[in-house]
């Protein structure tokens, strides 16, 4: 039979495969995450007809003389550049800016993904469109995150709770007048102090002028309208800072709480004294929640702070072109991929994560429509190799008549 039929039709054979490749491309033009493939061919055995002779005198040497068998699909490849950004506003799409994927776990299974349109179910977990649980670590009551601890499913529930926090320590600063008159000047200022069950309690600091000559002033605390606890604040004459870290106790709910007068100054003309800040705060709910680069979310509470609830976490291939397509824009590993090397996102060679926003196809239609091109040309070439190839055979035949 003629070597030319069996080579038209492995033409035909590679070219269909090729077909169907850049067919499943542009099927996923709008597949989020999507990365496209490409079809690479290669020629098969070749068969020797003469062999390579060596010069001898006084003849040169001769070339080998090969017949090639056809084609093959030598491999299919996936192109791991990044697609295009799309906004969406929506604060649980998430997009990966450069290498890295997210890590999912479906049916115990671990498995890898560039789409990061997730959601929320009935337990408050990050999830996937087909309910793959997101992967990262879950920040602990004070809103630190250990990134070198085992990964967990990524939990968010609507109920999560902020615990309150007695305060401590309040701070005043800004500045108190040395030129301020001691028979007319008295400011006040107030504060919110809580106790240990996160309730509030109102703080106010009377502040008079004690001794011009030193100059000094007396603080006069009250809480809730309770019994009122004085202190002095002096100040360097020649500096307007102040002298001996001046600070007075007051006591919220049984508890002592420190009022920190260290950072005022005593400079003429300004009077810009402040209750600037306490270490305390109200039990809050989560109502809301943000990311940031590094994939850290932060949620928001309704006692008006904000605080890490969790960060998503990434990985990153020695040969991201060896993961297998699994499906539902899944990944998992093989054995030429390579480890997957989890971190967070910004470091290791890991891109950077933008909320709000997904990643579209990277699939370019103009590239494919033109392959459609080339594969329709080789198969039809193909195919007219073997129609030849028969009216040899059928020339042959009709040599017995």
């Amino acid at each position: 039979m003629l070597r030319s039929l069996f080579s038209g039709i492995s033409s035909l054979r590679a070219h269909q495969t090729m077909l169907d490749v850049t067919g499943n491309n542009i099927a996923n033009v709008n597949t989020t995450g999507y990365k496209a493939s490409r079809t690479q061919f290669q020629d098969t055995l070749s068969q020797l007809v003469s062999a390579a002779g060596a010069p001898q005198a006084p003849n040169g040497g001769t070339n080998p003389a090969q017949v090639g068998l056809g084609v093959q699909v030598a491999g299919i490849s996936t192109d791991y550049s990044p697609g295009a950004a799309q906004q969406t506003g929506r604060s649980l799409d998430m997009m990966i800016s450069g290498d890295g994927f997210f890590i999912v776990e479906q049916g115990g299974e671990q498995l890898f993904t560039r789409a990061g349109s997730f959601s929320l179910d009935a337990s408050g977990t990050l999830v996937t469109t087909g309910g793959s649980l997101v992967q990262g670590w879950a920040a602990d009551v004070s809103g630190v995150i250990d990134a070198n601890g085992p990964l967990s499913s990524l939990q968010l529930p609507v109920a999560l709770v902020m615990g309150s926090q007695p305060t401590g320590t309040a701070t005043f600063s800004g500045n108190l007048p040395a030129d301020a008159d001691p028979a007319t000047t008295s400011l006040t200022r107030s504060m919110e102090l809580f106790d240990s069950l996160g309730t509030a309690h109102r703080l106010d600091v009377v502040f008079t002028v004690d001794d011009p000559a030193v100059p000094s002033w007396q603080a006069s605390g009250t809480v809730d309208g309770g019994a009122a606890t004085t202190g002095t604040i002096a100040f360097d004459p020649a500096t307007g800072l102040t002298t001996g870290s001046p600070s007075m106790t007051v006591t919220v709910a049984g508890q002592p709480v420190t009022l920190d007068f260290s950072d005022l100054t005593g400079f003429a003309g300004l009077t810009t004294v402040e209750a600037a800040s306490q270490d305390g705060q109200a039990a809050g709910r989560l109502q809301s929640f943000s990311m940031g680069p590094d994939g850290t979310l932060t949620g928001s509470f309704s006692n008006g702070l904000k605080q890490a609830v969790g960060r998503v976490a990434l990985a990153v291939f020695a040969n991201a072109p060896g993961l297998e397509k699994a499906g539902e824009s899944m990944l998992r590993t093989t054995v030429n991929s390579g480890e997957a090397q989890i971190g967070a996102a910004g470091t290791g060679g890991r891109g950077g994560l933008q909320g709000g926003a997904l990643e579209m196809s990277n699939v370019d239609l103009s590239q494919e429509f033109t392959n459609l091109i080339i594969a329709q040309r080789g198969f039809q070439a193909g195919s007219r190799v073997i129609t030849t190839s028969d009216e040899l055979l059928q020339e042959l035949v009709n040599l017995k008549r």
